[in-house]
Formats: C-alpha cells, structure tokens, sequence
C-alpha cells in the first residue's frame, strides 16, 4: 500500500471510530471536534473557524447548536469588549473529558498489532507530517498537557 492510500485509509479509519464515539456521547463529530478544542481554553470566532476549516456561517451554526445542548457558551473576550468568545460550560466540559477519553482510547488500539517501537516510529512520522503541515490543535496529546 502506497502512501497516500495508507493515508486516506487511515484518515477514514480515525473518522469512523470519531463519529462512532461521538454518536455513543450524543453530539456530532463537528460538535466534538469544538468541544475538544475548546478543552484548551475559550476561542474567539475567527480564530475557532480558522482552527477547524469552517466558514463564518457553519462556524455559527455549529456553536449555536452546541449552546443550544448546553455544552458551550458565549463569553465577553477580556481584550476586546466588542467581541465574545466560546467558551465550554461545566456540562460541556465534563462531556468532553469522558468523551475525549474514550476516543484516545479507541484510536490507541488502532495499531494494537504493532510493537511498542513501531508504534512509536509511526508516531514520531505521522507528527513530523502533522508539524510540517501546520496542522492546527484540534485533539490535544491523550497522556501529556492540553495546551497549544
């Protein structure tokens, strides 16, 4: 398998066990894209949709939904008294740990078949791919500090 096919095959294996922890939480896997990167701290909008590939009015919709759930809301932004900022609320963050957790936990065993040093070279290759392409934190390290 060339590397483009073990790529995409890959991206749609880590999609799939996604979604299916998502539904399992009952949010979308857009919804627990959001949660997951606000786990690091409040975001404005621009910088949200920047950080997830979104346009202004998905973006909107997508937070909208989520406050709707109870999951996020709306904060004053301390430097900037015009604009807000999304932030998670104490349900928004007690689900989004668990459901972190549980999808760190799927996604870990995905390479089960493979030695402790092949896990680890495949995920030293897989992060100089991410790092060389500026990939922006959207899930965070599973065993190390959430922060960007």
């Amino acid at each position: 398998m060339g590397v483009v096919t073990a790529l995409v095959r890959s991206s749609f294996l880590v999609n799939a066990v996604y979604a299916e922890a998502a539904r399992e939480y009952g949010i979308t896997p857009q919804q627990g894209q959001l949660l997951c990167v606000l786990m690091v701290h409040p975001y404005g909008m621009s910088e949200l949709g920047a950080t997830l590939g979104l346009a202004k009015s998905s973006l909107t919709g997508l937070v909208d939904r989520t406050a709707q759930r109870g999951l996020v809301h709306r904060v004053p932004d301390p430097l900037d008294g015009r604009a807000q900022r999304v932030a998670l609320t104490a349900t928004g963050g007690e689900l989004v740990g668990r459901f972190y957790a549980e999808t760190c936990r799927r996604i870990d065993e995905l390479p089960a078949g493979l030695s402790a040093s092949d896990r680890d070279h495949l995920a030293g290759l897989l992060g100089q791919v991410v790092l060389d392409n500026k990939v922006p934190v959207v899930f965070g390290e599973a065993d190390g500090p959430r922060a960007r």
